[in-house]
């Protein structure tokens, strides 16, 4: 073969291979542009309204505190109601902790409208007096018309006080199977000092939200 046309077809040859790179690296350029700057914003997370119930002293305010990551210095206990956002991965939930005395519980009702899920929190270590407040409180709740059909999730607070008792024991006081059989409810060990817990919880909450949100609508 005549060098110089070997010559020719090597160069033919090395500038086909460049424009096959030079096509391949616009390709790889276009595609990392569109990932990183033509991505459309990510889904909204679902939100919804929680109402938080329990007696004055059963650690609501500073769980909520917790979640929303606020400062935990002069917390007071609620004397009406509070509202708060509080962000999951999932979810939104917008609670609604409603205060725990004896002169606010009778109007506990008046704020359920609208709810479409309920937490109770509990104090498991309080006196017999206060856990039988306690238990007939919660028994008012699952059974109140705009209550009864919503998922529950129950947290049996301060476990980490030596007289905190087992959530066998307390399943067993409130009558918590025969009570809720045929409702969507989670019964939960927490404490203050174990916020993962707190937030494990809730999580099993937005779960059980989002299997409700999938059920078919019956016309």
């Amino acid at each position: 073969m005549d060098p110089e046309i070997g010559s020719m077809k090597r160069a033919e040859t090395v500038s086909e291979c460049l424009q096959i790179s030079y096509a391949i690296c616009r390709i790889a350029i276009y595609t990392c542009f569109r990932a990183l700057c033509c991505k459309g914003p990510p889904p909204p997370r679902p939100e919804y309204d929680i109402v938080c119930i329990g007696l004055s002293g059963s650690g609501k305010t500073s769980l909520l505190t917790q979640l929303c990551c606020e400062s935990q210095d002069n917390i007071v206990p609620t004397t009406g109601f509070s509202i708060k956002a509080v962000p999951f991965q999932s979810a939104i939930l917008n609670v609604k902790e409603l205060g725990g005395a004896a002169n606010i519980r009778k109007y506990w009702s008046r704020y359920y409208q609208g709810s479409q899920g309920v937490v109770f929190v509990l104090d498991s270590a309080s006196s017999e007096e206060d856990l039988e407040t306690a238990r007939n409180e919660l028994h008012s709740a699952l059974q109140h018309p705009q209550l009864c059909t919503l998922p529950f999730l129950i947290l049996a607070n301060h476990q980490d006080k030596p007289a905190a008792r087992s959530l066998q024991e307390i399943k067993k006081y409130f009558e918590l199977e025969p009570l809720a059989r045929g409702k969507r409810w989670i019964l939960q060990p927490t404490s203050s000092d174990n916020i993962e817990a707190v937030k494990d919880s809730f999580s099993m909450l937005i779960n059980l939200l989002d299997e409700r949100e999938l059920e078919p609508v019956q016309i």
